[in-house]
């Protein structure tokens, strides 16, 4: 990795669409049409990466989740050739002799495009068993303890196991193929893995959690960190915590990188922003919207009743170690709360779930997303919004152009993997 920084890296959503509903209402479309239409116009536009989010329960927020995102992404590697494939897979549900596998064959039928945005599940646990969720304590325990199993079995064949032995025949020594022999808390798990080495040797490993035990996951295994960072004050408090817990870690300088999702509302004109932006609280769902904010504080709170202009009582926010779903995002909300807003103020908030979020034109989107990145705050960027049109306008045609002429955003791609587009140090 050289002395100059890394320009800004790409994202954008490719799950989520309700397109996915229609389709599957129609003979003659595939569920994969929408994502294949996006990922045309990511790769097209030279977009680093397509990110699938995923959920594990009916009906948590909207169509998220709607398609698995392993089996989603593999489909799409077959229709483009650049474009990097980040995956959301938990920990908590899945054996990790199956991520390794799973992950392992993405990296291969993409030729070295695969990401794993490694989480540990707030919801879904009626679908794996009848125990309750496991606290968040034990998930990164069990986490912690998955990747390293995982990264074990892509470390089972050494270099040169598998070589080229002439005549277009490869030559294979076993000796070089050892067995892992772990013997943890959570799993036992002999390997080697049974998939050859992988183009990337490893699928680049991003990892989403706010919380302290999501920091010290991050911090140890993550190359990019997907993050909830509405203020830059917020995002530079968290980039010390998890740099700095990082070198403590031994990990190179500048890892990981810090990854935010940017919720815009585009307008040719400030004037025009503002009023999107209204329009929009404007239309607001309340009762809805008091269910969605309740969950961002971590459930089992009922707003109901409360009056929308007015705070929440200050009884009513829970304390972040009785909370036992995603603390993250409730300290998010928590602090908001606390700091005064209206109950009708942090209702709109939520909409954006405590991501990022800003109004304008793409010249002054482009000024925010530069005060973050000149900041050293901000690595990795999503845009989303591909699938609307008028904002996919805004997003290529505006957005886009006006980051790459800053020179804050490559102008195509950097190398065949994905690794190698994010300019990553080599792995160990």
């Amino acid at each position: 990795m050289g002395t100059e920084r890394r320009k800004l890296k790409t994202v954008t959503g490719v799950s989520g669409s309700r397109d996915v509903y229609a389709a599957a209402l129609d003979p003659a479309r595939s569920t994969l049409d929408e994502a294949v239409r996006i990922a045309r116009i990511a790769e097209d536009n030279k977009i680093g990466a397509l990110f699938a989010a995923d959920l594990l329960a009916f009906g948590a927020q909207g169509a998220i989740g709607a398609q698995e995102p392993l089996i989603q992404l593999a489909a799409l590697s077959a229709v483009t050739t650049h474009v990097g494939l980040i995956a959301t897979v938990t920990t908590t549900f899945h054996h990790p002799y199956n991520l390794a596998r799973l992950f392992g064959t993405l990296d291969h039928v993409s030729n070295g495009r695969a990401a794993w945005n490694a989480v540990t599940s707030s919801l879904g646990e009626e679908n794996y068993g009848d125990r309750e969720l496991p606290s968040p304590e034990q998930r990164y325990d069990r986490a912690t303890e998955a990747l390293t199993v995982v990264n074990a079995l892509f470390d089972s064949w050494r270099p040169g196991a598998l070589r080229s032995g002439g005549n277009g025949d490869v030559a294979l020594d076993e000796t070089l193929v050892q067995p892992i022999d772990h013997a943890g808390r959570h799993f036992s798990v002999r390997g080697p893995l049974n998939i050859p080495p992988l183009p990337q040797g490893r699928p680049v490993q991003f990892q989403a959690g706010q919380s302290a035990g999501g920091i010290e996951l991050g911090a140890r295994f993550a190359e990019v960190v997907f993050t909830s960072l509405p203020t830059p004050e917020a995002a530079v408090s968290y980039t010390k915590k998890i740099r700095s817990s990082a070198a403590e870690w031994g990990r190179a300088d500048g890892l990981p990188l810090i990854f935010s999702s940017f919720h815009a509302t585009y307008g040719a004109t400030e004037a025009e922003a503002r009023r999107l932006v209204r329009e929009a609280a404007e239309s607001t769902d309340f009762d809805a919207g008091r269910r969605q904010l309740a969950d961002m504080l971590g459930g089992g709170i009922d707003l109901s009743e409360l009056p929308l202009d007015k705070p929440i009582p200050e009884t009513l926010l829970p304390q972040l170690d009785s909370v036992h779903r995603r603390r993250g995002r409730v300290e998010i909300f928590r602090k908001l709360a606390a700091s005064g807003a209206t109950l009708r103020e942090l209702v709109v908030a939520a909409k954006d779930t405590g991501h990022w979020a800003a109004a304008g034109t793409p010249e002054q989107l482009a000024d925010a997303i530069e005060e973050r990145y000149r900041a050293n705050v901000l690595d990795v960027i999503s845009l989303g919004g591909l699938a609307d049109e008028r904002t996919a306008d805004f997003v290529v045609n505006g957005l886009l152009p006006e980051l790459r002429g800053r020179g804050l955003v490559d102008t195509d791609y950097l190398g065949g993997t994905y690794r190698e587009n994010l300019e990553l140090p080599p792995l160990g």
